[in-house]
């Protein structure tokens, strides 16, 4: 039994979608439940550690809102005899959870903070498992004029214009650790950036939702390329800056040093890291959006 949990805005909206049994909510789902739950923020609170049948799983709202863990849960349940329980939200709070020893394994996508995480004593090792690539996405007129430009070019044109609208996750997730990369790669101080104007616009909220309001505002986002194609038959956005190095995004699972289940915690990694869950990897998304969302990268050393 998967029991999702988001941390942050929406949580009342994506258990219920959870709960129904889509593996990934689309963007229509998600609009219809922020209009029912207006400015609901949530719990971010983490529910009591659960018995040792279990392990419990923080995963970045982008593994989520693709369906991969969705996909791949049952599997990894039906071969080890457990249950998962799989809490969602933003990378720096899934390794806040760890720091805490409120989870016993991490999946999320921001090196620096995960070789902090092991460097620290709370991880054991940080172990690559997919990749996949970020994207500048707009509305199609794509009113600033972004297309053909170096990721740190586009920032450099937005924060210049200050009149087209760019919706930040502003959620310390790995995306938005990105994101503040590339303010610094384009020469900008971030605390600058966010007080600069009305044009730029937190959303404080996972990757789906953030794709949902920039759609609503003809804004400009950054999203990892998964969670854009789950969402984009439902959005009026395209890809409008899709090259440059600082766009690759790795995914990694961590085992937690405290955890409870070391023996499960080192199954799950090694169930990641398989030639077979490696292939299912490769191969998630195809048969429904025509492209792969997920490159299997174990072992790469990325």
């Amino acid at each position: 039994m998967i029991r999702y949990i988001y941390a942050g805005m929406l949580i009342a909206a994506v258990l219920s979608i959870a709960c129904s049994g889509q593996s990934e909510p689309s963007a229509e789902a998600v609009r219809e439940q922020i209009q029912e739950i207006g400015e609901d923020t949530g719990n971010e609170s983490v529910p009591p550690r659960p018995s040792a049948s279990r392990l419990r799983v923080a995963t970045t709202t982008s593994l989520y809102d693709t369906g991969l863990w969705s996909y791949l849960e049952p599997m990894f349940e039906e071969e080890y005899g457990v249950e998962l329980d799989v809490l969602y939200a933003g990378t720096g709070k899934a390794l806040e959870w760890g720091r805490r020893g409120d989870v016993d394994v991490i999946t999320v996508h921001s090196r620096t903070r995960e070789e902090q995480f092991v460097e620290e004593g709370y991880g054991l090792a940080r172990v690559p498992f997919a990749y996949n690539y970020f994207l500048i996405v707009g509305s199609p007129d794509d009113p600033a004029g972004l297309a053909g430009m170096t990721p740190d070019e586009a920032f450099t044109s937005l924060m210049s214009s200050g009149e087209a609208v760019f919706v930040s996750r502003g959620d310390d997730s790995g995306t938005h650790g990105k994101e503040k990369a590339i303010w610094s790669a384009a020469g900008y101080e971030y605390e600058d950036v966010r007080t600069s104007g009305d044009w730029y616009v937190e959303g404080g909220s996972g990757m789906g939702p953030t794709l949902v309001m920039a759609d609503e505002m003809s804004a400009y986002t950054l999203s990892d390329m998964g969670t854009f194609i789950a969402y984009q038959n439902d959005l009026n956005l395209v890809p409008v800056v899709d090259q440059g190095d600082v766009l690759l995004n790795v995914y990694s699972v961590l085992q937690v040093t405290s955890t409870r289940s070391p023996e499960m915690s080192a199954n799950l990694v090694e169930f990641l890291t398989s030639e077979a869950v490696q292939d299912l990897i490769g191969n998630y998304g195809v048969g429904e959006y025509g492209i792969q969302l997920f490159t299997p990268c174990a072992g790469l050393g990325m």
